[in-house]
This record gives structure tokens, C-alpha cells and sequence, in this order.
């Protein structure tokens, strides 16, 4: 099995990464780096898999620009060709169900794009568009525009999800062949200055969990899968009750049989876990210390077992083995380092 991380790698982001790193994934988790691909365009961040795992899609962070490469038997990677784009930092991507087509949000454009994926993998020109819109929230600095930063597919694929963390809304996208129309409840509002962030979906598709990055929150949302419409439910804190500092919340990932939630904080440094009860209420259990600073992205790996810890502001990836009952994490003595790693996806293919 292969792994392949994104890095920041610009200056005026402070970073010191080279590129997408390539590892090969040891049966006990640890990481050895096989690859480093430096040879696209500035700060490769967010990555997608297709299903055949050939080829490998990224957006590149406060760029415009999203790349497509070719991924070879030995897990290295090999450039098929980047798109340009108006709009500035794309920050995340996602493939459709038919894997035709690569829906990107642009951070600081306001807008989701819909990029063609040609016969061959490579990308196509912008197919399509959809603005995010909305009173900006009262965070001065963070919440001047609408600034969508996730889409995501529901368990259907028929609906996208848009966090904007800019307007305090959570965007519902009827997605039809490439077409991106809004859906009968166009958004949710969520909670003053909130800032959503990134989303989930419970496995059954019920539910849908988002991160409010400038709260530290967890809001749930039940899920209307004919109509796309979001019904917040809760809200809860992604931190312990003793931590009286400041904090972004950021990532979030579900177990695939959805009785465990985890969420990343920055600032107090952590991965939060809740217990799920049978109608999908998240309960928190614990904070446990991430290894290192400003984890802005962490992963399950496929087999559940482990779960890493993207440090960005320490350069390290650090392994957690996973308890398969209670879903707590223990620190293993795994840690690799990587200049600025912001995003993970694996590849277990078989071809």
C-alpha cells in the first residue's frame, strides 16, 4: 500500500515542504519514503484518489491551479497536466461517483468549480461553476466574503456539500452531469461567526457532521437525501472543558461503521474523539495530545488501525495505534517527517 502526502511549499506560507511525498506502507504503519515529486506548481496540498489508483489529483494551495497525475505500478507519480483557473487558493477537491468529473472549492473566489476528467485522467478546462454567497460574519479578519473551503459528496453522490466558512452557511449542491444547481433549501445557516470549516457523512448517510474552524465546534445535521436540505440537530466543543486557549478547529473523519468521530484542533494540538450512539449523537470522550503543531490534517488509515497526525507547524507525521473497541488512541514511537504535510490519501489498488 502507498501513501501519498501534500505539502505547502511557498515562502509566504511559511512552509518547508518540496512537494507530494511518496511512502510505502508498512504492515505495522510506519512510512518510508519512496518519492518526492517537486516538479508541479507551488504548494500541492489536497489530494484525491481515483477508485483504480492510477491516477492522483491535486489542488495547489493559494495558486490557481489543480494537476492530474499518473500514478505507476510502483506508487511514483508521474505528471499528466495542470489547469488554470480564475479564483485564487483552491483548498479542496472531490471526484463523483462516475469519477468524470473533480468538483473544487476556491477559497478566496467564492465559488465551486467542476473540472472534466478526459479518457486519459488528465483534466479538462472549467465545465462548470457555483458561487457561495452571504453577509460576511463578524470575525474581521477571517470573514470578509464567502470563502468556501470543502465539497462534499453525499452517500448518493447526487447532492454536494459546501462548507463556507466566510458566511456561516453550509451550502447543498444538486449535482447532475457536471451541473452544480442549488438544492430546494440552497444552505443552512449555521451559528454566528462558527466558520465551517470541513464535513462528514455518517456511513448510512442520516447524517452529516461539520467543523467549525473559528468556534472550535461540531455541528450535527440531519440530512434529507431526496431534497439535499441540512436540519441542524447539536453543537458541541471539539475541546476539553479545562482549555481556556485559542484554537482552530480543522479536520474531521468518521470509522467506517460510524460509532466513532474525530476531529483535529490547532492550537490546543489535538484529535478529539466522540462516541456515536445509535442515532447518530455525537458524546465526547477525550483530547489527546496530536505529537506535534497545528494539526491541520489527520486520516484513518484503510484498515482502521492507525491513525495519523499531519503536523504542519512541527513537519512530522505522527502514528497513533487505534483501539478497535473503544476507538481511544495510544501514541506509537512512528513518526516521519515531512516539510508542511496538510493532506493524506492511500492507495491499497490492486492492479
Amino acid at each position: 500500500m502507498f501513501a501519498y502526502v501534500g505539502s505547502r511549499t511557498t515562502r509566504e506560507r511559511n512552509a518547508r515542504g518540496e512537494g507530494i511525498s511518496v511512502f510505502d506502507v508498512q504492515s505495522d504503519g510506519r512510512l518510508e519514503q519512496i518519492q518526492i515529486f517537486s516538479g508541479g506548481p507551488a504548494n500541492p496540498s489536497y489530494l484525491a484518489l481515483n477508485r483504480l489508483g492510477d491516477r492522483l489529483y491535486a489542488t495547489h494551495g493559494d495558486q490557481q491551479e489543480a494537476s492530474s497525475f499518473m500514478v505507476q505500478a510502483n506508487g511514483r507519480l508521474e505528471l499528466l497536466n495542470t489547469v488554470r483557473f480564475t479564483g485564487k487558493n483552491p483548498v479542496h477537491l472531490a471526484l463523483d461517483a462516475q469519477e468524470r468529473w473533480l468538483v473544487v472549492s476556491v477559497h478566496l473566489a467564492g465559488k465551486v468549480i467542476v473540472l472534466p476528467i478526459l479518457a486519459d485522467g488528465r483534466l479538462g478546462e472549467v465545465h462548470a461553476s457555483a458561487r457561495t454567497f452571504g453577509d460576511p460574519g463578524p470575525h474581521r479578519i477571517e470573514q470578509p466574503f464567502a470563502k468556501p473551503h470543502f465539497n462534499l459528496f453525499d452517500p448518493s453522490g447526487r447532492f454536494v456539500i459546501v462548507p463556507d466558512k466566510g458566511v456561516d452557511r453550509v451550502f447543498s449542491f444538486r449535482f447532475d452531469d457536471g451541473e452544480l444547481r442549488p438544492a430546494q433549501q440552497p444552505y443552512t445557516q449555521a451559528r454566528e461567526g462558527a466558520g465551517p470549516r470541513t464535513a462528514v457523512f455518517h456511513p448510512v448517510g442520516r447524517h452529516a457532521y461539520v467543523v467549525n474552524e473559528l468556534d472550535s465546534t461540531i455541528t450535527s445535521y440531519a440530512f434529507d437525501d431526496a431534497s439535499g436540505m441540512l436540519t441542524p440537530t447539536s453543537i458541541f466543543s471539539t475541546l476539553s472543558s479545562n482549555f481556556t486557549g485559542n484554537n482552530r478547529a480543522a479536520g474531521i473523519q468518521i470509522n467506517r461503521d460510524g460509532t466513532r468521530l474525530y476531529a483535529s484542533n490547532r492550537g490546543n494540538d489535538s484529535i478529539a474523539l466522540f462516541q456515536l450512539d445509535a442515532s447518530g449523537v455525537p458524546h465526547f470522550l477525550e483530547t489527546i495530545p496530536s505529537g506535534g503543531r497545528t494539526p491541520r490534517f489527520f486520516t484513518l488509515s484503510p484498515d482502521e488501525k492507525t491513525l495519523y497526525a499531519l503536523n504542519e507547524g512541527s513537519d512530522s507525521i505522527v502514528a497513533f495505534s487505534v483501539d478497535p473497541d473503544s476507538g481511544r488512541l495510544s501514541l506509537t514511537n512512528q513518526v516521519t517527517s515531512c516539510g508542511s504535510p496538510v493532506c493524506m490519501v492511500f492507495n491499497h489498488s490492486e492492479r
